[in-house]
Parts: structure tokens; sequence; C-alpha cells
């Protein structure tokens, strides 16, 4: 079926989806379901055009890769930047110990303080200055 359109434009033979577009042969031939790449018999990777005319099979490769690549590095980041912040959420033993030191000084100086405002208010009243 595709054999019908070589010689004619790449075009008319994308047109068929099973087709596959030999640019430097001129050649519609039937694309091998069977492997992923054409064979190099069958046509050159810079050669080959399936789907649309303005793109060849090396340049298709190159730029899925790149786009895979970019992908897979921004995964890894996000996956990465998660974890790290998960960690900072989660306060460890040390910081909860030292969370809990601060409150105790904090209370034992409140009470301090309150035992001597008493302590000034007796002597306030002792001495009738209050």
């Amino acid at each position: 079926d595709c054999h019908q359109y070589t010689n004619r434009s790449c075009e008319e033979c994308l047109k068929n989806v099973t087709c596959l577009w030999c640019a430097s042969s001129g050649r519609c031939v039937e694309y091998p379901v069977r492997r992923v790449l054409p064979p190099a018999d069958l046509c050159e990777l810079r050669s080959a055009r399936w789907g649309v005319c303005w793109v060849n099979f090396e340049a298709l490769i190159i730029a899925m890769s790149v786009v895979g690549g970019t992908i897979l590095i921004m995964l890894g980041v996000c996956c990465c930047c998660c974890c790290c912040k998960k960690k900072s959420k989660k306060p460890d033993k040390d910081d909860e110990r030292a969370a809990r030191e601060r409150e105790k000084r904090r209370v034992r100086q409140e009470e301090r303080r309150a035992e001597m405002k008493s302590r000034h208010d007796e002597i306030r009243r002792k001495y009738g200055t209050l």
C-alpha cells in the first residue's frame, strides 16, 4: 500500500500512518513495526521521516532523550526537596530536649519573679510604703 507513494511527496506518503518516508531515496515503505527504529538498509535515520515530514528520526531520538533526561532530573530534584522538607518539619530529639529545657527555665524564672514580688510586697507592708 505504501509503495504506491514512492517518488511522490513526503506529505502524501505520511498520510497513511503505517508508512515511512525515506528522504534520501524518495521511497515510501511500510514502517517495520517489529523494530523500534527502521534498519539502516531500509533507510538511514537522518533521512527517515515518520508522522511528520519536518522531523527526522535522528533529531527525534536526540530531542526525546533530552526531554526524558530533563524530566528524570526534575523528578529527582523534586524528590530530594520533598525528603529534605519532611526531615526539617519533624523535630529531632535534640530540638525537643532543648525546647523542654527552655520551658523549664522559663517556668523557674516566673516562679522566682513571683517569689521576689511577694517578698518586696511584704517589706513594703512592713514599713508602710505599700
